[in-house]
């Protein structure tokens, strides 16, 4: 069996929880790879537990890999998509954040985690992800995300105007600072903060959420992602700001862009206790009386 760990980077004091992973790991006698910057960061920690492989780059991982663990908060989860791509290579989101929707194992759930994927009594989410195709290369060989896609205006530009369509047919014009298009798993993130809904991960859904809209009428519109939603902007700068997750490039206004349902999928793992509304109740506080 073998296993990959990824950290965008910890703090120091948090090197004892790797320490503690690799522990756990090497008493099952599992084949560790760890991303080199980690390995470099915390090369005391990671000195005393045998061969530990080096990985730096999506094509430095074997497709045959049991798992790969992600040691952060939920961006960090964000960065493994563009690692494991289309290889079909589970994903366990260890929380080093804060709120953490998608790595939502706690560190206290640590030895848990391990036995679970030891003993393979894990359940993996197949969370859908989208694509993003335009008429100039966007965000090279990845153009993919797991939470959203999203257009911006730039910081000292005025709003923007979007003009969105679905399969072609026009949908609505959206003045404002900006348009999210948002996967059933990303409802909880940057869409959630615009008041747009949540939804289950298994939904099939894209929600269309605008950014500090111009008009009070306009709303959050829910689609199926088996829907094409194309873009035309206009605005009085030449320049905006196109996002997936947390990666974003500055595009010509000018530019054709459209997004829909990306042909692979990303295999998230979870421990059986960790269902999606035992979440909700715990990430946003349901059913707590905060005046008792």
């Amino acid at each position: 069996m073998q296993v990959a760990i990824y950290s965008r980077g910890l703090d120091n004091e948090l090197g004892s929880h790797l320490g503690f992973l690799l522990e756990a790991l090497t008493r099952y006698a599992v084949r560790i790879h760890i991303y080199q910057p980690l390995l470099v960061q915390f090369n005391e920690v990671t000195a005393g537990y045998g061969k530990l492989i080096p990985f730096l780059l999506s094509e430095d991982l074997p497709s045959d890999l049991e798992c790969l663990i992600s040691l952060g908060g939920d961006g960090t989860l964000l960065d493994t998509v563009s690692l494991v791509r289309d290889k079909k290579i589970p994903v366990l989101g260890v929380n080093f954040g804060r709120l953490g929707f998608l790595a939502g194992i706690s560190r206290e759930e640590l030895s848990s985690a391990v036995e679970a994927l030891v003993n393979r009594t894990y359940i993996i989410d197949k969370r859908t992800l989208i694509h993003l195709d335009s008429d100039k290369p966007l965000f090279g060989d990845t153009p993919f995300g797991l939470n959203e896609f999203a257009i911006h205006k730039r910081d000292t530009s005025p709003m923007i105007k979007v003009h969105a369509y679905i399969n072609g047919e026009f949908l609505n014009t959206y003045w404002a600072d900006g348009l999210i298009v948002s996967t059933a798993t990303g409802s909880t993130g940057y869409n959630m903060s615009c008041n747009g809904p949540i939804l289950f991960p298994d939904s099939s859904s894209f929600v269309i959420t605008p950014v500090a809209a111009h008009n009070l009428n306009v709303r959050s519109v829910v689609v199926p992602d088996t829907n094409v939603i194309s873009f035309e902007i206009e605005s009085r700068a030449e320049l905006f700001i196109c996002a997936l997750d947390a990666r974003r490039e500055i595009v010509d206004k000018n530019i054709q862009l459209a997004v829909r349902k990306e042909k692979f999928c990303l295999h998230l793992v979870r421990l059986s206790e960790n269902t999606f509304l035992s979440t909700l109740r715990t990430k946003l506080a349901w059913g707590l009386d905060k005046r008792n």
